[in-house]
Protein backbone atom coordinates (compact mmCIF):
# COMPACT_ATOMS: atom_id res chain seq x y z
CA UNK A 1 0.00 0.00 0.00
CA UNK A 2 1.37 3.42 -0.89
CA UNK A 3 2.49 5.74 1.85
CA UNK A 4 0.37 8.83 2.23
CA UNK A 5 2.05 12.21 1.70
CA UNK A 6 0.98 13.36 5.14
CA UNK A 7 2.44 10.34 6.85
CA UNK A 8 5.69 10.71 4.95
CA UNK A 9 6.17 14.33 5.90
CA UNK A 10 5.16 14.11 9.54
CA UNK A 11 6.54 10.71 10.41
CA UNK A 12 9.23 9.80 7.91
CA UNK A 13 11.30 13.01 8.19
CA UNK A 14 12.15 14.05 11.78
CA UNK A 15 12.33 17.76 12.58
CA UNK A 16 15.60 17.38 14.49
CA UNK A 17 17.98 14.57 13.60
CA UNK A 18 20.24 15.49 16.54
CA UNK A 19 17.32 15.02 18.89
CA UNK A 20 16.65 11.61 17.33
CA UNK A 21 20.26 10.61 17.93
CA UNK A 22 20.03 11.68 21.54
CA UNK A 23 16.78 9.81 22.14
CA UNK A 24 18.15 6.54 20.79
CA UNK A 25 21.62 6.95 22.25
CA UNK A 26 20.72 7.93 25.82
CA UNK A 27 18.35 5.03 26.21
CA UNK A 28 20.89 2.70 24.69
CA UNK A 29 23.52 3.93 27.16
CA UNK A 30 21.24 2.90 30.02
CA UNK A 31 20.49 -0.47 28.45
CA UNK A 32 24.12 -1.39 27.99
CA UNK A 33 25.39 0.06 31.25
CA UNK A 34 23.13 -2.39 33.06
CA UNK A 35 23.96 -5.26 30.72
CA UNK A 36 27.73 -4.97 30.97
CA UNK A 37 27.88 -4.21 34.66
CA UNK A 38 27.08 -7.89 35.15
CA UNK A 39 30.01 -9.16 33.10
CA UNK A 40 32.53 -6.79 34.65
CA UNK A 41 31.53 -7.67 38.22
CA UNK A 42 30.82 -11.41 37.82
CA UNK A 43 34.25 -12.23 39.20
CA UNK A 44 33.24 -10.49 42.46
CA UNK A 45 29.66 -11.62 43.07
CA UNK A 46 29.73 -15.17 41.67
CA UNK A 47 30.99 -16.62 44.97
CA UNK A 48 28.17 -14.81 46.82
CA UNK A 49 25.37 -16.14 44.61
CA UNK A 50 26.55 -19.67 43.81
CA UNK A 51 27.64 -22.40 46.27
CA UNK A 52 31.35 -22.84 46.92
CA UNK A 53 33.14 -25.91 45.55
CA UNK A 54 36.66 -27.27 45.70
CA UNK A 55 37.29 -25.78 42.24
CA UNK A 56 37.51 -21.99 42.51
CA UNK A 57 36.49 -21.54 38.85
CA UNK A 58 33.08 -23.19 39.24
CA UNK A 59 31.23 -20.14 40.72
CA UNK A 60 32.69 -17.90 38.01
CA UNK A 61 31.73 -20.46 35.37
CA UNK A 62 28.19 -20.49 36.81
CA UNK A 63 28.07 -16.69 36.68
CA UNK A 64 29.05 -16.66 33.01
CA UNK A 65 26.54 -19.44 32.34
CA UNK A 66 23.78 -17.14 33.62
CA UNK A 67 25.29 -14.39 31.46
CA UNK A 68 24.84 -16.73 28.48
CA UNK A 69 21.28 -17.60 29.54
CA UNK A 70 20.37 -13.92 29.38
CA UNK A 71 21.62 -13.87 25.80
CA UNK A 72 19.15 -16.58 24.84
CA UNK A 73 16.27 -14.26 25.67
CA UNK A 74 17.62 -11.78 23.15
CA UNK A 75 16.22 -13.57 20.07
CA UNK A 76 12.79 -13.60 21.71
CA UNK A 77 13.15 -9.88 22.43
CA UNK A 78 14.33 -9.25 18.86
CA UNK A 79 11.33 -11.11 17.50
CA UNK A 80 8.55 -9.89 19.79
CA UNK A 81 9.72 -6.32 20.36
CA UNK A 82 10.81 -6.08 16.71
CA UNK A 83 7.33 -7.12 15.59
CA UNK A 84 5.86 -4.65 18.08
CA UNK A 85 8.07 -1.89 16.63
CA UNK A 86 6.99 -2.75 13.08
CA UNK A 87 3.32 -2.64 14.06
CA UNK A 88 3.13 0.17 16.59
CA UNK A 89 6.27 2.20 16.00
CA UNK A 90 9.90 2.38 17.08
CA UNK A 91 9.27 4.92 19.84
CA UNK A 92 6.74 2.77 21.71
CA UNK A 93 9.08 -0.22 21.50
CA UNK A 94 12.04 1.74 22.85
CA UNK A 95 9.95 2.97 25.79
CA UNK A 96 9.06 -0.62 26.65
CA UNK A 97 12.65 -1.90 26.49
CA UNK A 98 14.10 0.71 28.83
CA UNK A 99 11.41 0.03 31.45
CA UNK A 100 12.30 -3.66 31.31
CA UNK A 101 16.00 -2.98 31.68
CA UNK A 102 15.51 -0.74 34.72
CA UNK A 103 13.39 -3.40 36.40
CA UNK A 104 15.95 -6.12 35.70
CA UNK A 105 18.76 -3.97 37.10
CA UNK A 106 16.84 -3.30 40.30
CA UNK A 107 16.19 -7.02 40.73
CA UNK A 108 19.91 -7.73 40.35
CA UNK A 109 20.72 -5.11 42.98
CA UNK A 110 18.57 -6.87 45.59
CA UNK A 111 19.51 -10.46 44.70
CA UNK A 112 20.10 -12.36 47.97
CA UNK A 113 23.26 -14.34 48.63
CA UNK A 114 23.39 -18.12 48.55
CA UNK A 115 24.20 -18.13 52.27
CA UNK A 116 21.04 -16.17 53.04
CA UNK A 117 18.53 -17.67 50.59
CA UNK A 118 20.02 -20.88 49.25
CA UNK A 119 18.93 -21.90 45.77
CA UNK A 120 16.63 -18.86 45.55
CA UNK A 121 19.71 -16.67 45.02
CA UNK A 122 20.75 -18.07 41.60
CA UNK A 123 17.06 -18.26 40.61
CA UNK A 124 16.57 -14.52 41.24
CA UNK A 125 19.82 -13.76 39.42
CA UNK A 126 18.73 -15.82 36.42
CA UNK A 127 15.29 -14.20 36.32
CA UNK A 128 16.85 -10.73 36.30
CA UNK A 129 19.14 -11.69 33.42
CA UNK A 130 16.20 -13.12 31.46
CA UNK A 131 14.37 -9.80 31.81
CA UNK A 132 17.44 -7.89 30.71
CA UNK A 133 18.05 -10.26 27.81
CA UNK A 134 14.52 -9.71 26.52
CA UNK A 135 15.03 -5.96 26.80
CA UNK A 136 18.41 -5.87 25.06
CA UNK A 137 17.20 -8.02 22.16
CA UNK A 138 14.23 -5.72 21.67
CA UNK A 139 16.42 -2.64 22.07
CA UNK A 140 18.62 -3.61 19.15
CA UNK A 141 15.63 -4.31 16.93
CA UNK A 142 13.92 -1.00 17.70
CA UNK A 143 16.83 1.40 18.27
CA UNK A 144 18.97 0.41 15.29
CA UNK A 145 16.12 0.75 12.81
CA UNK A 146 15.15 4.03 14.49
CA UNK A 147 18.70 5.37 14.07
CA UNK A 148 19.07 4.41 10.42
CA UNK A 149 15.58 5.63 9.52
CA UNK A 150 16.39 8.98 11.18
CA UNK A 151 19.48 9.48 8.98
CA UNK A 152 19.56 11.70 5.88
CA UNK A 153 20.47 10.03 2.57
CA UNK A 154 24.14 9.12 2.35
CA UNK A 155 24.62 9.19 6.13
CA UNK A 156 23.30 5.79 7.20
CA UNK A 157 26.80 4.65 8.18
CA UNK A 158 27.40 7.70 10.37
CA UNK A 159 24.05 7.38 12.15
CA UNK A 160 24.52 3.63 12.42
CA UNK A 161 27.79 4.16 14.28
CA UNK A 162 25.95 5.79 17.18
CA UNK A 163 24.50 2.41 18.05
CA UNK A 164 27.94 1.36 19.26
CA UNK A 165 28.93 4.86 20.40
CA UNK A 166 26.07 4.71 22.89
CA UNK A 167 26.66 1.03 23.62
CA UNK A 168 30.30 1.81 24.35
CA UNK A 169 29.40 4.79 26.54
CA UNK A 170 27.21 2.49 28.61
CA UNK A 171 29.95 -0.11 28.74
CA UNK A 172 32.51 2.59 29.54
CA UNK A 173 30.43 3.85 32.43
CA UNK A 174 30.02 0.30 33.69
CA UNK A 175 33.73 -0.42 33.38
CA UNK A 176 34.71 2.92 34.86
CA UNK A 177 32.42 2.60 37.86
CA UNK A 178 33.59 -0.98 38.41
CA UNK A 179 37.23 0.18 38.23
CA UNK A 180 36.62 3.00 40.74
CA UNK A 181 34.89 0.63 43.14
CA UNK A 182 37.64 -1.99 42.75
CA UNK A 183 40.29 0.64 43.54
CA UNK A 184 38.32 2.19 46.43
CA UNK A 185 36.99 -0.90 48.17
CA UNK A 186 38.72 -3.97 49.50
CA UNK A 187 38.25 -7.35 47.84
CA UNK A 188 35.99 -8.39 50.72
CA UNK A 189 33.83 -5.26 50.46
CA UNK A 190 33.49 -5.67 46.69
CA UNK A 191 32.33 -9.23 47.22
CA UNK A 192 29.86 -8.37 49.97
CA UNK A 193 28.16 -5.15 48.85
CA UNK A 194 30.27 -3.17 46.37
CA UNK A 195 29.06 -5.12 43.34
CA UNK A 196 25.45 -4.10 44.05
CA UNK A 197 26.09 -0.35 43.74
CA UNK A 198 26.26 -0.18 39.90
CA UNK A 199 22.98 -2.07 39.57
CA UNK A 200 21.26 0.49 41.80
CA UNK A 201 22.76 3.26 39.66
CA UNK A 202 21.48 1.53 36.51
CA UNK A 203 17.95 1.33 37.86
CA UNK A 204 17.95 5.03 38.72
CA UNK A 205 19.37 6.34 35.43
CA UNK A 206 16.92 4.19 33.44
CA UNK A 207 14.32 6.77 34.51
CA UNK A 208 16.42 9.48 32.85
CA UNK A 209 16.54 7.50 29.63
CA UNK A 210 12.79 6.98 29.76
CA UNK A 211 12.20 10.72 30.11
CA UNK A 212 14.49 11.62 27.21
CA UNK A 213 12.88 9.06 24.90
CA UNK A 214 9.52 10.75 25.39
CA UNK A 215 10.80 13.51 23.07
CA UNK A 216 11.58 11.16 20.15
CA UNK A 217 9.67 11.32 16.86
CA UNK A 218 8.36 8.21 15.15
CA UNK A 219 10.25 7.14 12.00
CA UNK A 220 8.10 4.31 10.65
CA UNK A 221 5.50 5.45 8.11
CA UNK A 222 4.12 1.91 7.97
CA UNK A 223 3.38 1.93 11.70
CA UNK A 224 1.53 5.22 11.24
CA UNK A 225 -0.56 3.72 8.44
CA UNK A 226 -1.34 0.66 10.55
CA UNK A 227 -2.64 2.88 13.35
CA UNK A 228 -4.80 4.75 10.85
CA UNK A 229 -6.18 1.52 9.39
CA UNK A 230 -4.53 2.14 5.99
CA UNK A 231 -2.26 -0.93 6.13
CA UNK A 232 -2.42 -4.44 7.55
CA UNK A 233 -0.20 -5.50 10.39
CA UNK A 234 2.81 -7.61 9.33
CA UNK A 235 2.66 -11.22 10.49
CA UNK A 236 5.06 -12.27 13.24
CA UNK A 237 7.34 -14.25 10.90
CA UNK A 238 6.58 -12.34 7.70
CA UNK A 239 10.22 -11.27 7.41
CA UNK A 240 11.31 -14.92 7.44
CA UNK A 241 8.66 -16.13 4.99
CA UNK A 242 9.25 -13.34 2.47
CA UNK A 243 12.98 -12.76 2.94
CA UNK A 244 14.60 -16.02 4.15
CA UNK A 245 17.86 -15.40 2.27
CA UNK A 246 18.31 -11.98 3.85
CA UNK A 247 17.63 -13.38 7.32
CA UNK A 248 20.27 -16.07 6.74
CA UNK A 249 22.66 -13.42 5.44
CA UNK A 250 22.43 -11.47 8.70
CA UNK A 251 23.45 -14.64 10.58
CA UNK A 252 26.53 -15.00 8.41
CA UNK A 253 27.40 -11.31 8.72
CA UNK A 254 27.09 -11.38 12.50
CA UNK A 255 28.84 -14.62 13.51
CA UNK A 256 32.38 -13.23 13.56
CA UNK A 257 31.33 -9.77 14.70
CA UNK A 258 29.58 -10.93 17.84
CA UNK A 259 32.21 -13.37 19.11
CA UNK A 260 34.98 -10.83 18.38
CA UNK A 261 33.04 -8.04 20.07
CA UNK A 262 32.34 -9.91 23.29
CA UNK A 263 35.84 -11.36 23.38
CA UNK A 264 37.59 -8.00 22.95
CA UNK A 265 35.28 -5.69 24.89
CA UNK A 266 33.96 -7.94 27.65
CA UNK A 267 35.91 -11.15 28.19
CA UNK A 268 39.47 -9.99 27.47
CA UNK A 269 40.14 -8.56 30.98
CA UNK A 270 38.93 -11.84 32.51
CA UNK A 271 40.95 -13.79 29.91
CA UNK A 272 44.08 -11.91 30.99
CA UNK A 273 43.34 -12.62 34.64
CA UNK A 274 42.88 -16.34 33.96
CA UNK A 275 45.85 -16.85 31.64
CA UNK A 276 48.63 -14.50 32.83
CA UNK A 277 47.34 -13.64 36.34
CA UNK A 278 46.68 -10.01 35.37
CA UNK A 279 45.65 -7.78 38.26
CA UNK A 280 41.84 -7.49 38.49
CA UNK A 281 41.70 -3.75 39.09
CA UNK A 282 44.31 -3.00 36.41
CA UNK A 283 42.40 -5.18 33.93
CA UNK A 284 39.28 -3.06 34.49
CA UNK A 285 41.33 0.12 34.02
CA UNK A 286 42.77 -1.13 30.72
CA UNK A 287 39.27 -2.06 29.60
CA UNK A 288 38.04 1.45 30.37
CA UNK A 289 40.83 3.15 28.41
CA UNK A 290 40.43 0.88 25.39
CA UNK A 291 36.66 1.38 25.36
CA UNK A 292 37.14 5.14 25.18
CA UNK A 293 39.42 4.63 22.17
CA UNK A 294 36.84 2.28 20.63
CA UNK A 295 34.03 4.81 21.07
CA UNK A 296 35.95 7.56 19.27
CA UNK A 297 36.57 5.24 16.32
CA UNK A 298 32.88 4.53 15.64
CA UNK A 299 31.69 7.73 13.87
CA UNK A 300 34.98 8.01 11.97
CA UNK A 301 34.59 4.51 10.56
CA UNK A 302 30.87 5.05 9.98
CA UNK A 303 31.61 8.12 7.84
CA UNK A 304 34.31 6.16 6.01
CA UNK A 305 31.76 3.48 5.11
CA UNK A 306 29.47 6.16 3.65
CA UNK A 307 32.32 6.99 1.24
CA UNK A 308 33.83 3.60 0.35
CA UNK A 309 30.95 1.23 1.11
CA UNK A 310 29.99 -1.38 3.69
CA UNK A 311 31.54 -4.40 1.99
CA UNK A 312 35.22 -3.27 2.05
CA UNK A 313 34.89 -2.39 5.74
CA UNK A 314 33.50 -5.81 6.62
CA UNK A 315 36.19 -7.62 4.64
CA UNK A 316 38.92 -5.70 6.51
CA UNK A 317 37.31 -6.66 9.80
CA UNK A 318 36.96 -10.31 8.79
CA UNK A 319 40.54 -10.66 7.62
CA UNK A 320 41.82 -8.93 10.74
CA UNK A 321 40.10 -11.35 13.07
CA UNK A 322 40.99 -14.30 10.89
CA UNK A 323 44.72 -13.55 11.27
CA UNK A 324 45.20 -11.65 14.55
CA UNK A 325 43.54 -13.48 17.50
CA UNK A 326 46.14 -16.24 17.86
CA UNK A 327 49.27 -14.02 17.80
CA UNK A 328 47.65 -11.17 19.76
CA UNK A 329 46.27 -13.29 22.59
CA UNK A 330 49.48 -15.30 22.56
CA UNK A 331 51.58 -12.22 23.28
CA UNK A 332 49.65 -11.19 26.40
CA UNK A 333 51.71 -10.72 29.53
CA UNK A 334 50.92 -9.34 32.96
CA UNK A 335 52.15 -5.86 31.99
CA UNK A 336 49.69 -2.97 31.67
CA UNK A 337 51.02 -1.98 28.22
CA UNK A 338 50.66 -5.51 26.86
CA UNK A 339 46.93 -5.79 27.52
CA UNK A 340 46.29 -2.20 26.39
CA UNK A 341 48.07 -2.78 23.06
CA UNK A 342 46.28 -6.08 22.37
CA UNK A 343 42.86 -4.65 23.20
CA UNK A 344 43.25 -1.40 21.23
CA UNK A 345 44.70 -3.03 18.10
CA UNK A 346 41.86 -5.54 17.99
CA UNK A 347 39.34 -2.74 18.40
CA UNK A 348 40.60 -0.95 15.28
CA UNK A 349 39.55 -3.92 13.18
CA UNK A 350 36.45 -4.60 15.28
CA UNK A 351 35.23 -1.05 14.63
CA UNK A 352 34.98 -1.84 10.92
CA UNK A 353 32.11 -4.16 11.86
CA UNK A 354 30.44 -2.42 14.79
CA UNK A 355 30.26 1.04 13.19
CA UNK A 356 28.11 -0.19 10.30
CA UNK A 357 26.30 -3.23 11.69
CA UNK A 358 23.01 -1.36 12.16
CA UNK A 359 23.17 0.15 8.66
CA UNK A 360 23.94 -3.15 6.93
CA UNK A 361 21.14 -4.98 8.72
CA UNK A 362 18.57 -2.22 8.21
CA UNK A 363 19.40 -1.74 4.54
CA UNK A 364 18.54 -5.38 3.82
CA UNK A 365 14.85 -5.16 4.81
CA UNK A 366 11.89 -2.91 3.89
CA UNK A 367 10.30 -0.71 6.55
CA UNK A 368 7.31 -3.02 7.03
CA UNK A 369 9.41 -5.80 8.61
CA UNK A 370 12.71 -4.03 9.23
CA UNK A 371 12.81 -4.19 13.03
CA UNK A 372 11.86 -7.87 13.33
CA UNK A 373 13.81 -8.84 10.20
CA UNK A 374 17.03 -7.25 11.44
CA UNK A 375 16.46 -7.88 15.15
CA UNK A 376 15.63 -11.59 15.32
CA UNK A 377 18.41 -13.22 13.23
CA UNK A 378 20.97 -10.80 14.66
CA UNK A 379 19.95 -11.49 18.27
CA UNK A 380 19.79 -15.23 17.65
CA UNK A 381 23.35 -15.22 16.34
CA UNK A 382 24.54 -13.06 19.22
CA UNK A 383 22.94 -15.47 21.69
CA UNK A 384 24.59 -18.54 20.17
CA UNK A 385 28.06 -17.14 19.55
CA UNK A 386 28.44 -13.85 21.46
CA UNK A 387 26.83 -14.72 24.76
CA UNK A 388 28.69 -18.01 25.01
CA UNK A 389 32.16 -16.55 24.31
CA UNK A 390 33.04 -15.90 28.00
CA UNK A 391 31.54 -19.27 28.97
CA UNK A 392 33.55 -21.15 26.32
CA UNK A 393 36.74 -19.32 27.27
CA UNK A 394 36.30 -20.06 30.99
CA UNK A 395 35.40 -23.70 30.30
CA UNK A 396 38.52 -24.11 28.14
CA UNK A 397 40.61 -22.66 30.95
CA UNK A 398 39.12 -25.14 33.41
CA UNK A 399 39.93 -27.98 30.98
CA UNK A 400 43.49 -26.71 30.51
CA UNK A 401 42.95 -25.83 26.84
CA UNK A 402 42.73 -22.04 26.87
CA UNK A 403 45.17 -21.92 23.94
CA UNK A 404 42.32 -23.16 21.71
CA UNK A 405 40.13 -20.10 22.32
CA UNK A 406 41.89 -17.76 19.83
CA UNK A 407 41.57 -20.47 17.16
CA UNK A 408 37.84 -20.60 17.85
CA UNK A 409 37.55 -16.85 17.21
CA UNK A 410 39.55 -17.14 13.97
CA UNK A 411 37.42 -20.04 12.72
CA UNK A 412 34.24 -17.99 13.04
CA UNK A 413 35.96 -15.04 11.36
CA UNK A 414 36.68 -17.29 8.37
CA UNK A 415 32.96 -18.06 7.99
CA UNK A 416 31.91 -14.41 8.03
CA UNK A 417 34.74 -13.31 5.75
CA UNK A 418 33.48 -15.71 3.09
CA UNK A 419 29.99 -14.22 3.49
CA UNK A 420 31.32 -10.68 3.12
CA UNK A 421 33.37 -11.53 0.06
CA UNK A 422 31.01 -13.81 -1.86
CA UNK A 423 27.41 -13.39 -0.64
CA UNK A 424 26.96 -9.76 0.42
CA UNK A 425 26.03 -7.07 -2.09
CA UNK A 426 26.96 -3.44 -1.52
CA UNK A 427 24.07 -1.51 0.10
CA UNK A 428 25.67 1.90 0.63
CA UNK A 429 23.85 3.69 -2.19
CA UNK A 430 20.50 1.96 -1.78
CA UNK A 431 17.68 4.11 -0.36
CA UNK A 432 15.68 2.55 2.48
CA UNK A 433 12.76 0.76 0.85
Amino acid sequence: MATSPVASSTVGIPRSRVRQLMAASVGNVVEWFDWYTYSFLAIYFSKQIFPETSNSLVPLLSGFAVFAVGFFMRPLGGLLVGAFADRFGRKAAMTFTIILMGGGSLLLAVTPTYAAAGVLAPIVLTLARLIQGLSVGGEFAAATTFLVESAPPGRHGLFSSFQYVSTTIGQLLASGLAAVLAKSLSEADMGSYGWRIPFVVGAVISLVGLWIRKGAEETSTVAAEIREGKAERPALFEFLVRYPTKAALIVGITVAGTVSYYTWTTFLPTYAQLTVKFDKADALTVGTISLLFFMVLQPLLGMLSDRIGRKPMLIVFGLGFLILPVPLLGMLSNSFASLLFVQCLGMVFLGCFTSISAAVNSELFPTRVRAAGAGFPYSLTVAIFGGTAPLIGTALQEAGNMHLFPWYVSALALISTCVYAFALKETKDQPLS
